[in-house]
């Protein structure tokens, strides 16, 4: 946009194309809030005053007016939502701007994943922002569809609205100086690098940092998040479906520290983003936890501009984008208008743009699994020493708990009465008949099973079940749906929601999705599942780069220190072939 027309807009000798009238303007330069008019032209803010000249003008009646917020660390694709319908879920929450890491669609698909959400990305009124993958494939500890290389990275980064690196998962090859490592970190320099650094400290910390790491999102105790920040990392405090850390590190939040944090979901479900919100739920909650309301929203808009350096964002500013939010009370901090470039679109909750048809783009039919007999989920006797995952609740760490196994025909079977479950993890991307085999506690199942094709990083079919013939039925179900989440008991489908692109992402509607998973999360409840979000937690139990121990497609992996497999794949005999 040319500057010269919104100068006579802000100097009072053109008029506006909207004024936004009485508004008690949330200032997070300051840290107050002033009242005044807000002239926008061109989807830009032209000015700050007594303007009165324009095409429109809305009297908010003393009304506050907030920056929309920007999310600093999402993986969209966690929503399970398409990005038409990611958006209708969290522009009317009062999200402006995403900065997302598409590691998921990348480990099935690469850059042609990538490509996929950006270019959907475009045409809609939302600002996203990309952060290139890191590590794809997370380790080499899972089997993955794609692999971003060194030179794809240096693809991404051309890209525009591009800040930088993406979180950065390979702590130990950093610190071990791997070189392969250390190439994509200085393809980056001089721009942002993520970090993801569960449980790092002391030196090793100090080597982490050292490479150009500027963030970190994965604390979860007050100590290990202090000494981050004490490092120079930026503390994102994360809240998500199954990721708890609000309550935990806030306290972290000073006069002296709080331009160094910043408020992330991470990992959000569709059924939370529209039943509880996205960014403003966190917002909401840190207000009710003590937080100052406007430094609530400062963590939540200029901190993630300003560290991913996303010029034009995160303030109500001259000069700014006209991305706006109108609440009537910062306590409770429900957004009802919300503008896009100076465009009206959210209000009450609701999407007010339309979204065109969604088409799968050539993601479809990305589930490939080399047949198998039920045979091949049994776990023989001889591994009944094999330690357990438990779930921790509210987090994506699990433990590793001595063995507690029950034995009974030569093998290894599943205990409800203790809530001892097997584990399942199938390949899914090249059929190479690989079955990782575990037990885990924390479901609380007690008959039947759940499985899923969304597992991070890799994404292959994930499975919890009570019994080996639900456990069977419900992969099976996942590979005819060709990708999504399923409940089963008896042999048969409970609840069910495909998710035909990459396995990853719905083509329905938000409110058809939020209504199957709301139904997937009730029939598990029937199975006894004692967890609010059990989808979200399943992902995670195959993410073989957080503490301390999961199950991949190759094994049982201890990730307490090196990431190691104490527990490897046993392929079946006379399994068939892939193609």
């Amino acid at each position: 946009m040319s500057l010269g027309p919104l100068i006579k807009v802000a100097r009072g000798e053109a008029p506006a194309d909207l004024i936004l009238a009485r508004a008690r303007i949330v200032n997070t330069f300051t840290g107050a809030t002033e009242r005044g008019n807000v002239a926008i032209y061109g989807g830009r803010i032209a000015g700050i005053g007594d303007y009165k000249e324009a095409r429109e003008t809305i009297d908010l009646g003393g009304r506050f007016l907030a920056p929309g917020l920007i999310d600093g660390h999402t993986h969209l694709e966690s929503s399970l939502l398409h990005p038409t319908q990611y958006a209708r879920a969290v522009l009317p929450r009062g999200t402006t701007s995403v900065v997302t890491d598409l590691h998921e669609i990348a480990n099935v698909s690469g850059l042609s994943g990538m490509r996929y959400i950006r270019d959907w990305a475009r045409r809609l009124p939302l600002d996203l922002f990309f952060m290139a993958p890191s590590c794809v494939p997370a380790t080499g500890l899972e089997t993955s569809g794609a692999e971003v290389t060194a030179r794809d990275i240096r693809t991404v980064l051309r890209w525009k609205n591009v800040p930088g690196l993406g979180e950065m998962m390979d702590f130990p090859g950093i610190i071990n100086g791997d070189e392969g490592v250390l190439e994509k970190v200085s393809l980056a320099r001089g721009r942002v690098v993520d970090g993801h650094a569960p449980g790092l400290t002391g030196k090793e910390l100090n080597a982490y940092v050292a490479a150009g790491i500027g963030s970190d999102h994965e604390s979860i105790a007050w100590r290990e998040g202090e000494e981050k920040l004490r490092r120079g990392l930026r503390l994102m405090i994360r809240e998500g479906s199954s990721e708890k850390n609000l309550e935990t590190l806030l306290p972290l939040v000073t006069d002296k520290t709080y331009k160094r944090c910043l408020f992330v979901v991470d990992d959000r479900t569709s059924a939370d983003l529209v039943n509880q919100g996205d960014m403003d739920a966190i917002v909401r909650r840190a207000i009710r936890l003590g937080l100052d309301p406007i430094r609530a929203i400062q963590l939540a808009t200029i901190n993630p501009a300003e560290y991913f350096r996303l010029d034009g964002l995160g303030a109500v500013a001259p000069g700014y984008a006209a991305n706006l939010i109108v609440l009537d009370d910062l306590h409770d901090f429900r957004p009802d208008l919300v503008y896009y470039r100076g465009r009206l679109v959210a209000q009450g909750g609701r999407a007010l743009f339309k979204v065109p048809p969604i088409k799968g783009g050539g993601l479809t039919r990305t589930v490939h699994v080399s047949p198998f007999p039920i045979e091949a989920l049994r776990i023989p006797a001889e591994r009944k020493d094999d330690p357990v995952i438990e779930v921790v609740p509210g987090q994506i760490v699990t433990r590793k708990r001595e063995p507690a196994a029950r034995v009974s025909g030569g093998e290894v079977v599943a205990d409800t009465g203790t809530d001892i479950l097997k584990l399942v993890v199938v390949e899914r991307h090249r059929a190479t008949g690989n079955i990782g085999l575990g037990l885990v506690a924390g479901f609380g199942l007690k008959d039947g099973a759940l499985a899923s094709s969304v597992a991070h990083d890799s994404h292959n079919i994930v499975a919890v079940g009570a019994n080996d013939r639900d456990l069977y039925a419900a992969v099976n179900g996942v590979e005819k749906m060709q990708g999504g989440l399923v409940a089963i008991r008896a042999g048969k489908v409970l609840a069910a929601l495909p998710l035909p692109i990459a396995g990853l992402l719905s083509d329905a509607p938000l409110e058809e999705v939020n209504n199957r998973l709301e139904s997937l999360e009730t029939a598990a409840a029937r199975l006894g599942c004692t967890l609010p979000a059990p989808f979200a937690v399943l992902s995670f139990l195959a993410l073989p780069v957080i503490p301390e121990l999961r199950l991949t497609d190759k094994g049982l992996v201890d990730v307490s220190a090196a990431p190691r497999l104490i527990a490897q794949t046993r392929l079946t005999e006379n399994r068939p072939s892939p193609a």
